[in-house]
């Protein structure tokens, strides 16, 4: 496969992760009782966690990544060819 088909590869695998991994440990203003009072959303977050849920999702995507690239390199899924672009 090319180079360009597995970075595209791993990028569908980090949104998808990111995704899975944004609701976990999350506590809305609502369930720690906090009022927001100015028209503030009660479920947003209280505190996200963004920079820790990146690098979650960062390595569990790598981990991924090169589980998948294993199984496709030693041949224990055949993958159709894909169209050439000419």
């Amino acid at each position: 496969m090319n180079p360009i088909t597995w970075i595209g590869i791993y990028l569908v695998l980090w949104w998808t992760v990111l995704f899975a991994v944004l609701p976990l440990g999350v506590v809305s203003h609502a369930e720690a009782g906090i009022d927001r009072g100015d028209g503030g959303d009660p479920g947003a977050p209280v505190d996200p966690k963004l920079k820790r849920k990146f690098l979650t999702t960062t390595w569990v995507s790598a981990v991924l990544w090169v589980i998948l690239f294993a199984v496709v390199q030693l041949g224990l899924v055949k993958l159709p060819p894909l169209p050439q672009v000419a």
